[in-house]
């Protein structure tokens, strides 16, 4: 049995995503300085279940199309990735400190280091599995979450440097204000990233971390948004997420051909007349004010249905927009309909994606994270996990 609201994955439009962002780097077309002769590697980020898309199914279609290195958020998301088959590398962006560290190991997980305390528990580890492991190396230029502070290496990377079993592949850090076009911190970063990474080396030089490596170290800084800002910070590698599901961080936009990667559908299971002056849903916040006609949908909050799109968003019916009424609730909206000639129980309603070939037969999560206040990161990474994933 599937439930009336099905979220649709289209993998073949995740692929065409990963190639139009290649091709993108190849051509060097954002702003900002002059362009290396070999384009970036991309790091595909498939952390919180691939953005809502399914982690696991993401994960090898994004393989399967040539992505070199995943990424994910925390220990357990890269175990259920090579449980999952893929055995291309899996970078972990997240805090170890408190983390069962063995699993990193397991699983032949590239870890980050970001705190003095995560790189004596990995040491730890790593002496205790005869091994050496490779590892990334977060700088903090400003954010003040995680990371070594900027200003503060030559105390803190000594010691991290120099473990015995440890061996630095990568340096990076992560802008606060790339969707920001307007704000000058993001160029601060950009420059406080440049000289740690100048001073991560003289600390080298000066005698800790000094074995040989086979290969040298990679630098990034670019998720989505700083990569279509700013050439200058596609060093090494960049960090696509969002773009790869087909959608442009706002308010940011982009020539690049992407493709939505998931739509959110279900069905009418019922149709109310309403008379005037009668309300509807949980506090009556919407009442009549003349004869009406309200579809109810199958979808609610504990779907990852934002109690805000009432009022605000809307959701498309026999390929016309018909506004979400009354209070979501916990498993089912409203809409009204009273507009639409002949709805009746069974019609498609699309939540997110298109029905109909004009611009206004289509809503994305852009649209309804713009409705509501929000951004669209969180209105895909909310579709709730009882909503079965269907891939083409």
């Amino acid at each position: 049995m599937i439930r009336s609201t099905v979220a649709h994955v289209d993998l073949s439009a995740l692929q065409s995503n990963l190639r139009a962002v290649r091709d993108f780097l190849a051509s060097g077309a954002a702003a900002g300085g002059p362009v290396a002769s070999v384009p970036p590697q991309i790091v595909a980020v498939v952390k919180a279940n691939a953005y809502g898309h399914g982690a696991e199914r993401v994960a090898l279609a994004l393989e399967s199309a040539g992505a070199s290195v995943l990424a994910c958020a925390d220990i357990e998301e890269g175990i259920t990735l090579r449980r999952a088959g893929v055995r291309v590398p899996i970078l972990v962006f997240g805090a170890l400190s408190v983390s069962d560290v063995d699993g990193v190991f397991e699983c032949a997980l590239t870890p980050t280091i970001s705190s003095p305390a995560a790189a004596r528990a990995l040491q730890t580890a790593a002496a205790r599995h005869r091994t050496t492991l490779g590892y990334h190396l977060k700088i903090d230029t400003g954010m003040n979450r995680l990371g070594f502070r900027h200003d503060n290496l030559r105390r803190t990377l000594p010691d991290v440097l120099g473990s015995e079993n440890l061996r630095l592949e990568g340096v990076f850090t992560h802008f606060a204000t790339a969707d920001q076009p307007e704000q000058p911190f993001f160029d601060q970063q950009r420059e406080r990233f440049e000289r740690a990474w100048q001073m991560v080396g003289s600390i080298e030089s000066d005698g800790a971390g000094g074995r040989s490596r086979p290969a040298p170290v990679l630098r990034h800084a670019a998720n989505s948004a700083a990569m279509l800002r700013d050439s200058r910070v596609w060093y090494d590698m960049v960090r696509p997420g969002l773009l790869l599901y087909g959608i442009v961080p706002p308010p940011l936009a982009t020539t690049i051909p992407l493709v939505p990667v998931m739509s959110l559908t279900s069905r009418v299971v019922a149709v109310k007349g309403m008379r005037p002056g009668e309300g509807v849903g949980y506090g009556l916040r919407f009442t009549a004010d003349a004869p009406a006609t309200i579809a109810v949908i199958p979808a609610g909050y504990a779907d990852g249905i934002d109690m805000r799109v009432s009022g605000r968003g809307h959701v498309l019916i026999r390929g016309r927009r018909a506004p979400i009424v009354g209070s979501v609730c916990m498993d089912m909206m409203m809409a009204d309909v009273t507009e639409l000639s002949d709805v009746s129980p069974g019609d498609e309603v699309v939540i997110i994606g298109r029905q109909g070939d004009e611009s206004w037969q289509r809503i994305d999560a852009r649209e309804m994270a713009a409705a509501i206040g929000t951004i669209p990161y969180e209105v895909l990474c909310r579709i709730g996990a009882r909503i079965e994933r269907q891939y083409d």
